[in-house]
């Protein structure tokens, strides 16, 4: 689940994605495919490049990867959300940081603790980072939340998307602003968010909407001149769930990359990508 798609090179785009084991903890790993064909696989990690927490860690039961970025002296920062399971509520997420020095082959953790831990007004979840070195600054979209809520006779959390600026990309604020605020009442919660700038300084917003008509999400896409205030537009993205097929109830974490002339979308289908990761070109 949760395809995080690089370009290595002009040949070569390095996806890394969380695999779950049998009681349903994700490690995340890697799978290099063509960048002019992402169907055909290259390479692919043969260990999981981190490991679940220590126990009572924020990550010990399972980590996903969300975003890899360019840090200081040629480093990749890895921001992932780690899972853990809770008594009174069913879990909380918050977001930790692992550091490769050799390009993304290997990782190791920044601390054992998130660098997006729990706050007052973030209580519950603060996860599904997407960093961007910007303007000399680290810029950060993320889901955050501290309210649960039940969905025929389930309990699910409600979060929107917020944002908030890092020196060095390892130290926040405590709270973010609201990026992007849940106003349809058959939304509970947005996914994983993925951010582009173009060189026309415009942002555009690939993400995910859960629905509690479809109790599933949905792809959605969005445009900014700021990055912070957006404009829906989710009817562009063009993507939507296909009978029969891996995705026949559900998409999400959409994750956007171009190489060359080509632009690439993966993401997860049914059940959080029990079926795999799929991808879409954008035509037009």
């Amino acid at each position: 689940m949760g395809p995080t798609p690089i370009a290595i090179n002009d040949d070569v785009i390095r996806v890394f994605v969380s695999c779950l084991d049998d009681h349903g903890r994700a490690r995340p790993g890697y799978v290099d495919v063509a960048a002019s064909d992402p169907t055909r696989v290259l390479d692919r990690s043969e260990e999981p490049l981190l490991d679940i927490g220590v126990p009572g860690a924020f990550d010990d039961n399972g980590l996903m990867a969300t975003c890899v970025c360019n840090g200081p002296l040629g480093q990749l920062y890895l921001y992932y959300a780690g899972f853990e399971l809770c008594k009174h509520i069913r879990y909380r997420i918050f977001t930790g940081l692992a550091i490769s020095d050799d390009g993304g082959r290997t990782f190791r953790r920044h601390s054992y603790v998130p660098v997006l831990d729990r706050s007052d007004k973030e209580l519950y979840f603060r996860c599904g980072p997407f960093v961007m070195f910007d303007e000399g600054v680290y810029k950060l979209w993320y889901i955050a939340g501290n309210e649960w809520e039940t969905v025929e006779g389930k309990l699910v959390p409600r979060y929107d998307l917020r944002y908030q600026e890092s020196l060095d990309g390892i130290n926040w604020k405590a709270e973010g602003v609201v990026s992007l605020a849940l106003e349809n009442p058959d939304e509970h919660g947005f996914g994983r968010p993925w951010v582009i700038k173009h060189s026309s300084q415009e942002y555009e917003l690939y993400y995910s909407i859960r629905r509690r008509s479809c109790a599933a999400y949905r792809l959605g896409y969005a445009r900014s001149r700021d990055g912070v205030k957006w404009t829906r537009m989710d009817e562009e993205m063009g993507l939507d769930v296909e009978p029969g097929q891996f995705d026949s109830t559900a998409m999400e974490y959409s994750a956007v990359v171009t190489v060359k002339d080509k632009t690439w979308c993966f993401y997860n289908g049914d059940n959080f990508g029990e079926g795999g990761f799929g991808v879409a070109e954008l035509i037009g």
